[in-house]
C-alpha cells in the first residue's frame, strides 16, 4: 500500500501535529455505529500510541499508521488531499472517492 499527501495535506498535518506533538497519523476504518464490518467510514486520527495490529505504510511525507486487519477496505493507491474551503480531507484512489469529507481526530 502506498498514500500520496498533496502539498495542502502536508501543511495542515504538519500544523496539526506541531499543536499535538509526540503524536501519530493514523488512518482509520471506523466502524463504531455503521451497524457492519463493511460500512466504515474513514478518518484521520492523531493518537498518543500505535496499536500491535498497526502497520506503517509507505507515504511520500508523514508517517502513516493503517490497521492490519481493516487493510482490506482500502486500495493499494491512495491520495490524501485537503480541501480548504470545506476545512476537511479527502481520501481517493485511482478508481473511487473513499471520503470525500475525511475528518481529522486527536484522540
Amino acid at each position: 500500500m502506498h498514500i500520496q499527501f498533496t502539498t495542502e495535506a502536508i501543511g495542515k498535518l504538519q500544523e496539526k501535529l506541531k499543536e499535538n506533538q509526540s503524536r501519530y497519523v493514523k488512518l482509520k476504518y471506523d466502524t463504531d455505529g455503521c451497524g457492519c464490518v463493511m460500512s466504515g467510514v474513514t478518518a484521520l486520527w492523531l493518537v498518543e500510541e500505535v496499536e500491535s495490529d498497526d502497520v506503517k505504510v509507505e507515504t511520500n511525507d508523514i508517517p502513516l499508521y493503517v490497521e492490519r486487519t481493516k487493510m482490506v477496505f482500502l486500495d493499494e493507491e491512495l491520495t490524501i488531499s485537503f480541501n480548504a474551503s470545506a476545512n476537511c480531507y479527502m481520501l481517493k484512489s485511482p478508481s473511487q472517492i473513499l471520503n470525500p469529507r475525511m475528518s481529522l481526530l486527536v484522540k
